[in-house]
């Protein structure tokens, strides 16, 4: 227990992150889609929501002698544009710094909320009730958040740079030279810009998320209705996966929109905060704009919770003598 929690966890999440990284950068993408502020609109692909109430959600646009834009396309289509467009190798673009954030924020949360996880099971039962797996969860992530969300920009940064016209791109050459850059030009601050909606999304990820997957292995083992075994892990992950895309995917998007806002000296941002930002979303997109990117997020969630929790419990079973 103490640090073989936190190195069994980092292995697993950034095996996991690594893995699923195409899908977390087609889903910010969509995400950043319908902002008011984009330059060039008409240059940029305009995105549906991931689901609307009727087909009247779109935005409307003021008339202008712009042209029409684009027809709206879903996850797959993106994905495809995107190797068209820029090379398979961009659905990997910012890939080192997912493998930094995994490194620094889900090593943190999975090896905190293990230490939590064993000082407030019952000795007895041998389990923990579900509120306490929540507050372990709520604590955990806030604290993994806080220690990873300069790699969080970095990341963001990164897999939005594509879809900038050429001339307005970043083009950070690794996750190091992003970081070096912002911290030049916008100040060693930036890089926690948008870090209460990181510790927010943290918080309602990892208690939704880890507490959701020990929930239902428990209640899969105790009904018996599988063994302890892959197929429980699986079942378990995925739903899982599924709580913490609903819950989660709204900051997220919030979240999203704030960190890869550009600021430059004299001129206005964007938005002045997380507030601002929702508000101004939700008046210009609707409050279905909080759920876009949410099939990419869902399809993302999904293979990246099962991939660690399989690889956890894997590596759990290789460590288990140390």
């Amino acid at each position: 227990m103490g640090l073989k929690g936190f190195a069994e966890g980092g292995v697993a999440s950034i095996i996991a992150g690594a893995s699923t990284h195409p899908l977390d950068l087609i889903k910010v993408r969509m995400q950043l889609q319908g902002e008011s502020h984009i330059p060039n609109p008409s240059s940029v692909q305009s995105y549906r929501p991931a689901f609307a109430l009727s087909s009247t959600a779109n935005i409307s646009l003021p008339t202008t002698l712009e042209p029409p834009p684009p027809p709206r396309v879903g996850p797959l289509s993106i994905g495809v544009r995107i190797i068209q467009s820029e090379g398979a190798a961009a659905l990997f673009s910012g890939v080192s710094a997912t493998i930094l954030r995994q490194t620094l924020y889900s090593t943190t949360r999975m090896g905190l909320y293990d230490v939590l996880k064993h000082k407030w099971t019952d000795p007895d039962t041998n389990t923990m009730p579900l509120v306490r797996k929540i507050v372990a969860g709520l604590i955990s992530g806030a604290v993994g958040a806080a220690v990873g969300n300069p790699a969080d920009v970095a990341m963001v940064r990164m897999q939005a740079d594509g879809r900038l016209p050429i001339e307005q791109r970043r083009n950070y050459k690794s996750v190091v030279d992003a970081l070096s850059q912002m911290s030049k030009q916008e100040g060693v601050a930036s890089l926690w810009r948008g870090s209460s909606l990181t510790v927010n999304r943290a918080m309602i990820v990892t208690a939704s998320q880890l507490a959701s997957y020990d929930q239902a292995k428990e209640m899969i083992l105790e009904k018996g209705l599988m063994s302890d075994g892959i197929g429980t892990h699986v079942a378990a992950s995925f739903l899982a996966g599924f709580v913490a895309s609903v819950a989660s995917n709204p900051i997220d998007v919030i979240k999203t929109r704030v960190m890869n806002m550009k600021v430059e000296p004299g001129v206005e941002p964007p938005y002045k905060g997380a507030l601002d930002c929702a508000m101004k979303t939700l008046k210009a997109e609707g409050p279905m704009a909080l759920y876009k990117g949410f099939i990419p997020t869902i399809s993302r969630q999904g293979p990246f919770t099962v991939v660690l929790f399989i690889t956890l419990e894997q590596v759990r079973k290789l460590l288990k003598d140390f």
